[in-house]
């Protein structure tokens, strides 16, 4: 019953605001379903709202889509209903990564009647030089409160969030999403640790929220149920997105854990089919009780698997007629998951039009696929994922294993589309524990390695692998510096190797200096920023400026400034680097100052260009200062000097003697220039 013991909480997960936004069909599919959550908790009168994590589907969401959540949790969360329930725990400790430790509600300046509590999911953790995540800019708005942030990779204490409303306590425990692996090995080397209330422990309702894998994807790519505390009563599992929000009971810890699911389907697997809800949590005491609620706004998604190999009767791979009847027998099976699709929605008008249809075709024992694309055309205008509805796959046989290939097959369990578990770092390590002696690494270690390129592929930090690269070979050199090895080629490759297995066996010692490279990389980013802001508002000065000093008459005594046109391909300057060719630039150069050029970071760095370090500059730079004078003239002839600084005050009165001076300057620089010819 609702009294003034009974907490109320409705609990969802995995929101993934933003998803497909700029799909012209299913693009506001993920912000109409938060309105729907929201809405269910102003009706229902919660006390607050619980978040598994993963309420943003991209790390660094769109202007569109942080608006859209902030319109919404405007709409809902703020009004005069007072909140029923009190926090007794130390809040500048529950929140102590936020620049406000306090929960919104108390706040003088806001007036909020939904409180939400959420922790981050590994689509929105946080990142970059100040380790921010979209939660925080929620956070510091006073919107949601972001719980459950660990930031120690050595231990982890957590502390829970105490809540009290008439007799009933609840103990909230949250954790952020973490690498799997890396919590894992936390967890077997005990450095994992739920604090607990000192006074009347017994008395608590406790409640832990999570975000990592349930499923086993790997050997430690997961965490176990069994790593849990066994004084927890109900565990909010995030993450996975099939909805089994009915709360399962552990048989050797006791505890319960429901598992709310995704709101909005993100892949075409079967976990998605399932029917999706949100859940309303009575706690009363120590008693509780899980309330089911079906979403109505999520598009419908209808999933079956066809094998070929099954209907000898209707398919034979001999018939040259085969292909024909698979493609009939298919557009059968969809239009009667359409029709399947248009009951179900007829007794919900706010369900979303176009389903979303999935036909798997295993076409294994000979037959051919038809084309995909053909057949997709029919349906444009009836499904949401038009290009998607026919998946082909088949079964390979296994070859004989090769010690030289990698093995993809052990990696790849399921088809490429079908929501596959394979990670960069895996691949990364796999490659080099098969690869050829010659390839091995001999230095660096694959795992640092691995998380190196899943930092620059998922986080697009596109120094992480050369900041990695130099971190470990700076530590390789002080190593040996203190060794004092002999300069002998074999001797130091036995130090080297040595070193490498013993920061091996360091798992913590590693993940360090994986952490210190990416900040580094991070650090190394924030300055590439800062230098191309610097960049743009030096060219809009220029840019303001080009309609002053463009008169020849006049030229100040300290600056010589020249304007003009090059026709001419210039190479080969002394102490610079060789420029573009055949371009026309306009130029404006100084005797008492030179910039140093601002090097723009590539938006589309390949993988194989972050590997090269940047090239060393010349040793041929002069100490000398030039200036390179562009001069304009109407005819078509145009002559370039290159003199030293100290005499461009000097004024140029005619042409001819500029191109005298010019061919002085050529020969006793070295300056060569090659003509229009």
């Amino acid at each position: 019953r609702d009294d003034d013991d009974t907490f109320k909480i409705l609990i969802a997960t995995d929101i993934h605001l933003g998803y497909l936004e700029k799909d012209p069909v299913r693009g506001n599919d993920t912000f109409v379903t938060l309105n729907e959550i929201l809405d269910h908790a102003h009706k229902n009168e919660v006390d607050f709202v619980l978040l598994g994590g993963d309420l943003f589907h991209e790390n660094k969401p769109s202007r569109k889509t942080v608006h859209s959540c902030l319109e919404s949790l405007r709409k809902y969360c703020m009004g005069d209903r007072p909140v029923q329930f009190e926090i007794l725990s130390d809040q500048a400790v529950n929140f102590h990564c936020s620049k406000f430790p306090w929960v919104n509600y108390q706040d003088r300046n806001l007036n909020i009647s939904i409180p939400i509590f959420s922790i981050h999911g590994n689509h929105d953790d946080p990142t970059g030089a100040d380790a921010l995540c979209a939660l925080d800019i929620l956070s510091c708005a006073g919107l949601l409160n972001h719980f459950g942030r660990s930031s120690s990779v050595e231990k982890i204490d957590i502390s829970p969030i105490l809540l009290r409303k008439g007799r009933t306590k609840i103990a909230l425990y949250g954790l952020g999403a973490i690498p799997d692996e890396r919590l894992y090995r936390m967890f077997v080397n005990k450095q994992v640790t739920m604090l607990r209330p000192k006074e009347d422990e017994d008395s608590w309702f406790n409640l832990f929220v999570i975000h990592q894998n349930r499923s086993k994807h790997g050997a430690t790519n997961y965490i176990p149920e069994q790593f849990l505390d066994d004084f927890i009563d109900l565990v909010v599992w995030g993450h996975e997105h099939e909805c089994k929000i009915a709360p399962f009971q552990n048989g050797q810890q006791s505890f319960y854990v429901s598992q709310p699911g995704s709101s909005v389907v993100t892949s075409l697997s079967p976990g998605e089919a399932v029917k999706k809800h949100i859940g309303l949590l009575r706690v009363k005491g120590k008693k509780m009780k899980m309330q089911k609620i079906a979403l109505e706004t999520v598009r419908t998604f209808h999933m079956e698997d066809i094998v070929l190999a099954d209907h000898p009767d209707l398919f034979n791979p001999d018939n040259p007629k085969v292909t024909q009847a698979i493609q009939g027998f298919c557009m059968e099976k969809v239009e009667l998951m359409l029709d399947n699709a248009e009951r179900e929605r007829l007794g919900n008008p706010r369900q979303p039009e176009k389903p979303l249809i999935r036909l798997r075709v295993d076409y294994t024992g000979g037959f051919e696929p038809f084309s995909v694309h053909r057949f997709s055309q029919k349906y444009m205008d009836r499904v949401a994922n038009p290009k998607d509805i026919i998946h082909f796959f088949r079964h390979r046989e296994q070859k004989e294993k090769n010690d030289n290939d990698l093995n993809f097959g052990k990696l790849v369990s399921r088809p490429s589309s079908e929501g596959m578990t394979l990670r960069v770092e895996d691949l990364v390590k796999q490659y080099f524990q098969t690869a050829e002696k010659k390839v091995q690494l001999s230095l660096l270690t694959e795992r640092g390695m691995g998380e190196a390129v899943q930092e620059f592929v998922d986080k697009e930090e596109k120094d992480a692998i050369e900041e990695l690269v130099k971190f470990q070979l700076e530590k390789t050199q002080r190593f040996l510096k203190e060794r004092r090895t002999d300069a002998e080629e074999e001797k130091i490759d036995e130090e080297v190797r040595k070193f490498r297995e013993s920061r091996k066996k360091n798992a913590e010692e590693e993940d360090e200096e994986v952490r210190e490279a990416m900040t580094r990389a991070r650090a190394h980013r924030s300055e590439d920023e800062i230098l191309v802001a610097a960049s743009s508002d030096e060219e809009l000065m220029d840019t303001g400026m080009k309609g002053f000093g463009d008169s020849d008459d006049v030229l100040p005594s300290t600056v010589t400034r020249g304007r003009g046109r090059a026709r001419g391909r210039a190479r080969g300057a002394r102490g610079q680097n060789s420029t573009a060719r055949g371009s026309s630039r306009r130029g404006r150069a100084t005797g008492s100052r030179a910039y140093k050029p601002v090097s723009v970071p590539a938006k589309n760095k390949s993988i194989i260009d972050a590997f090269r370090s940047l090239k060393p500059e010349s040793s041929l730079n002069s100490s000398k200062s030039y200036s390179e004078d562009i001069i304009d003239d109407d005819s078509d002839l145009e002559e370039i000097s290159i003199t030293p600084s100290p005499r461009v005050n000097q004024r140029l009165s005619t042409t001819s003697s500029l191109s005298k001076r010019g061919s002085q300057s050529q020969t006793s620089r070295g300056v060569d220039f090659e003509s229009d010819e």
